[in-house]
């Protein structure tokens, strides 16, 4: 059985529980578990290649020399890149003819998307409307969110 076959039948399972069903549709729910699942690889190729493969040192490149966070943050972006277009063009959003090839380019501009949101929303509640720098994430975190799904459902996995 593939990989794809396991997660789609481990979705559909967890989707099967009674209040689930009643509180949010398959395609959310989808989209949430792959979302989530993509969140914490992240947070765990973050802690390996910190620690492990940067090891906490800067980089020095000649030219400029990056910081550990940062260099790690540049090594991992791909990683989950990729694994968040897996997941959502092979688990949240499987029935779509739409190519390969175009829906990773939808996928990128959608990213490049969220960072600008989570850029400009952080500016402006922070520095604008002087809201508290963790409240604003949240809020923040949830309008990236819905653009994120929006776009992934209407604009590069929709259905033809």
């Amino acid at each position: 059985m593939s990989l794809q076959r396991v997660l789609i039948s481990l979705v559909d399972r967890l989707y099967g529980i009674k209040p689930i069903e009643r509180l949010v549709s398959r395609n959310i729910f989808g989209y949430a578990l792959c979302g989530g699942t993509n969140m914490m690889l992240d947070a765990m190729w973050y802690f390996v290649i910190y620690h492990f493969i940067v090891a906490e040192q800067f980089i020095d490149l000649g030219i400029v020399v990056i910081s550990p966070h940062i260099a790690s943050l540049i090594v991992v972006f791909p990683i989950t890149f990729f694994t968040g277009f897996w997941l959502n063009r092979n688990i949240a959003f499987r029935a779509t003819t739409i190519s390969s090839r175009t829906q990773l380019m939808r996928y990128a501009l959608t990213v490049v998307g969220s960072l600008a949101i989570n850029y400009v929303c952080m500016k402006l509640f922070v520095e604008a409307l002087h809201i508290w720098p963790t409240p604003s994430k949240l809020l923040t975190t949830i309008i990236s969110v819905v653009y994120s799904f929006l776009a992934s459902k209407f604009y590069t996995f929709k259905r033809h």
